[in-house]
């Protein structure tokens, strides 16, 4: 039994990994911002923060990953070397899944960036 079809036929997965990433980004540093600027709104310890933060960063690392997967089985898992420039359905299949492979790694570096001063700080700094 396949848990995912064989060809995703969308644009849309080429932009999950950048868009799961900016949602991440938006939800670590709007969260702190709000937490640091108004403690006294939200009744948690700085650790509850980095708690969440650590729980986002699971989230988006694991859409991420799970993006990249379908983006690797769209690529027909690397059995074709790049550059996949011949005008036909196939080629642009095979470029889309590789692009949307190299924009989930990049993404998912950078959902680790977003999430190291969670990692470093340990309270807020006015």
């Amino acid at each position: 039994m396949r848990l995912v079809p064989k060809q995703i036929e969308t644009l849309w997965t080429l932009f999950t990994a950048p868009v799961v990433w900016a949602a991440h980004f938006l939800v670590c540093y709007i969260g702190a911002a709000i937490y640091c600027a108004k403690p006294e709104l939200v009744e948690l310890s700085f650790s509850a923060v980095r708690a969440g933060i650590a729980a986002a960063t699971v989230i988006a690392l694991s859409l991420i990953a799970l993006s990249a997967w379908l983006a690797w089985q769209q690529w027909g898992f690397g059995t074709d070397d790049p550059p996949h420039d011949d005008p036909t359905r196939r080629d642009r299949t095979l470029f889309q899944g590789f692009a949307t492979l190299l924009l989930s790694g990049l993404s998912f570096i950078a959902v680790i960036f977003t999430a190291l001063p969670a990692l470093f700080l340990t309270e807020c700094i006015r």
